[in-house]
């Protein structure tokens, strides 16, 4: 029989077969398939996270956090205004106490300035007002000296009723704008 009489398919099938006669011939085995691998145990499940408390963070980032809220805290702390009665500069036991809040982040911090902003209500002449202003930025002042904050680091400025904080004619009003306020002048 002539190779071209034979169709091609069973020719295919006849060579396949005698190959796998001739590998089992030599002894040779067929290669086995590798064996599979276990896959690393598994992390551990994070513990749950109870109610309230924060998600576990890097220490640096958590740090940085930290950081960053302390001193949003220090410096809403030293921004806090003080208050003053009717016509009055003398610093009564909420406004020390609110100026004795202030003392510790002044000391922790020597390169820290305060401007000490006097206010008066709209009662009284401008000039009145100014004065007023002054003097009450000035009793701010000559307290937190007596806390040993430096002179240096504490400016004082006087704008009398020229930046109310509450415009309506009112003793609810009136006590808002008298006051003094602070502002960190550098940090």
């Amino acid at each position: 029989m002539n190779s071209h009489s034979v169709p091609r398919a069973r020719r295919t099938a006849s060579l396949s077969v005698i190959a796998l006669f001739a590998l089992a011939a030599c002894g040779k085995k067929p290669t086995p398939a590798p064996e599979p691998v276990a896959a690393p145990p598994a992390a551990p499940a994070p513990a749950p996270q109870q109610a309230g408390t924060p998600a576990p963070t890097d220490d640096r980032a958590a740090r940085e956090a930290a950081a960053a809220a302390e001193m949003e805290r220090i410096r809403a702390l030293l921004a806090a205004p003080v208050y003053f009665n009717y016509d009055q500069s003398e610093l009564d036991t909420e406004t020390r106490t609110t100026l004795d809040a202030k003392v510790p982040a002044l000391r922790a911090d020597p390169t820290l300035r305060l401007r000490i902003e006097g206010h008066a209500d709209d009662r009284g002449s401008d000039e009145y007002n100014l004065a007023l202003g002054m003097r009450r930025a000035t009793a701010v002042r000559d307290y937190l000296k007596r806390q040993d904050i430096a002179e240096s680091r504490l400016d004082v400025v006087s704008l009398g009723e020229e930046r109310p904080t509450c415009q309506d004619a009112a003793e609810s009003c009136w006590k808002l704008n008298r006051r003094a306020e602070f502002v960190i002048v550098r940090n």
